[in-house]
């Protein structure tokens, strides 16, 4: 392997142990320094911190799932997603800009992931409120996941097509 490809590995895990020690600090924190349901308001009550713990997946869908089923679908399939994304952006020659959304994600997934085998739950601690319009209770891998989907969309659906260029000769103009 040369050294270009060293220092993108290099690189990548770098990002991958940042997003992941974000999300696992700020769960710990929150862990240690905040009881069950424990509100604290911040931003005029629009932002509020509150430990919850999610026994599911996204929105805590699955929480009422046991035995295998819950294994392979809440633990398995998400770490066989994570492994995959990983081997993806490990093994391919990717922009920019689809990298570092990829590596949100696999870093949010793993973050998750992480919790769920380790605490059997996920500990979620933010939510915003404006008016009506309400988020549910989510945490910083939650964030990175949205982040980095909302990037690869964006630039799947604003990116420019490649121009190919064309070594045929143009047939001259009669005037």
């Amino acid at each position: 392997m040369n050294t270009r490809g060293i220092l993108r590995i290099i690189f990548i895990l770098l990002l991958l142990g940042i997003n992941i020690g974000c999300d696992q600090v700020s769960k710990s924190i929150v862990r240690h320094k905040l009881e069950y349901y424990d509100e604290v308001k911040l931003l005029n009550n629009h932002f509020t911190l509150m430990k919850v713990e999610n026994t599911g997946a996204f929105l805590s869908v699955g929480n009422t799932l046991s035995g295998p089923l819950r294994l392979i679908l809440l633990n398995l399939l998400p770490l066989l997603a994570v492994a995959v994304g990983l081997g993806f952006i490990l093994t391919r020659e990717l922009s920019r800009t689809t990298l570092i959304s990829v590596i949100l994600i696999v870093g949010g997934g793993f973050g998750n992931i992480y919790d769920r085998m380790r605490y059997g739950s996920v500990t979620d601690f933010m939510h915003i409120k404006f008016g009506s319009l309400q988020t549910g209770i989510f945490n910083v891998a939650d964030v990175s996941i949205m982040v980095g989907m909302i990037i690869l969309l964006l630039h799947a659906f604003f990116k420019k097509p490649d121009v190919v260029e064309t070594t045929e000769e143009q047939p001259e103009q009669i005037n």
